[in-house]
């Protein structure tokens, strides 16, 4: 039987609740399907950084690494500003172990009610694909003068042809087990250099797929089109800035943030990947028991998929799937009035 080591992050506020539910929900499918996770937890979190002064310990990439993959829930609470949480764990966890793909998949499930008027399940099914390691989000930078008229904030964004190109190719190449077409974010009009640059290499890159259809967009109409038309879209690309907005957009237009998984990937698999849902801490709901663990539980079927545990993976997409369709068991977020324990229990019973 396979067993497989998992590092464990709950985080902080509603991480807290919805992973148990996520974990039960893998080891109902590892029965299944005959693997077992051998489950290590950290308790890592703004608390920790609050009582220590650090996210993490000194040695927490290196414990780690020692992991198949890490599993986690959010990060992020009042107290500890959002740059200080998101710089002491998720970022240096992300570039330490080469996770430059953030994968974000948006369905529209039956049973789950859009904001967009005329639209079914069915109509939107689509990826974004967000460079993880560079573009915007860079620590090259700073503020000068501060607290006089003269202050001044500076922040470089970096874009390499090795960072570009790596995201590109996985967007294609996802594109080729689906529908065959990548759209590509871009704002080349007002951004005169990395912008470009992306284009270029976009371009060049879809010479290297002559079979795969494209688009591109700037990112200013590509939103209005996530709305609009979002029956348009297979595999969004974008970087680190865009694809983070993008996502955020697609989560809501297929039902909220309590039904969006997402994955920080290392294709090359030679050191984990982190795998941590969309949704925030979300400290306005924490401790009252309402927190929808979809997107968590979904976020573990993405974990089992990467590591080649395929048949659970849908097992679990599909209990996701039927739970929602059948509406007996909705969260608050959804319309209805389940707990986060209830909602969880009628997942995991459902796995086949």
């Amino acid at each position: 039987m396979a067993k497989y080591k998992i590092a464990v992050i709950p985080g902080d506020g509603i991480g807290k609740e919805v992973m148990p539910e996520a974990m039960r929900a893998i080891e109902a499918a590892g029965k299944i399907h005959g693997f077992e996770c051998d489950w290590t937890e950290f308790d890592w979190s703004c608390q920790t950084y609050l009582d220590t002064g650090r996210m993490m310990p000194e040695d927490g990439l290196e414990t780690l690494a020692k992991f198949d993959q890490i599993f986690l829930g959010a990060v992020g609470y009042p107290g500890v500003a959002d740059h200080v949480s998101l710089w002491g764990l998720l970022i240096p966890i992300r570039r330490e172990f080469g996770q430059y793909v953030n994968l974000r998949p948006l369905k529209l499930l039956p049973g789950v009610t859009t904001p967009l008027a005329g639209r079914a399940p069915g109509d939107i099914d689509f990826y974004v694909v967000r460079e993880n390691n560079e573009g915007e989000y860079s620590e090259i930078g700073g503020r000068m003068y501060v607290g006089t008229e003269q202050e001044m904030a500076m922040q470089e964004s970096i874009f390499t042809r090795q960072g570009v190109d790596r995201i590109l190719r996985y967007a294609f190449e996802l594109a080729k087990t689906r529908r065959g077409k990548v759209t590509s974010a871009t704002k080349s009009n007002g951004i005169v250099h990395t912008m470009p640059y992306w284009d270029e290499r976009f371009a060049a890159m879809s010479a290297e797929y002559p079979d795969i259809e494209t688009d591109e967009f700037h990112i200013d109409i590509l939103a209005a089109h996530f709305v609009q038309h979002p029956d348009w879209f297979d595999v969004v690309v974008g970087s680190n800035l865009f694809g983070d907005i993008l996502s955020d957009l697609g989560a809501a237009v297929v039902g909220g943030m309590g039904l969006a998984p997402a994955a920080n990937i290392n294709p090359d698999n030679d050191q984990p990947s982190m795998f941590e849902p969309v949704h925030g801490s979300a400290p306005d709901i924490e401790g009252q028991g309402i927190a929808n663990p979809v997107a968590q539980i979904w976020t573990g079927a993405m974990m089992l998929e990467h590591m080649g545990e395929s048949a659970a993976a849908a097992g679990i997409e599909q209990a996701i799937a039927d739970v929602l369709a059948d509406g007996a068991v909705r969260t608050r977020d959804l319309g209805g009035q389940a707990g986060t324990a209830e909602m969880g229990k009628a997942v995991t019973e459902a796995i086949r």
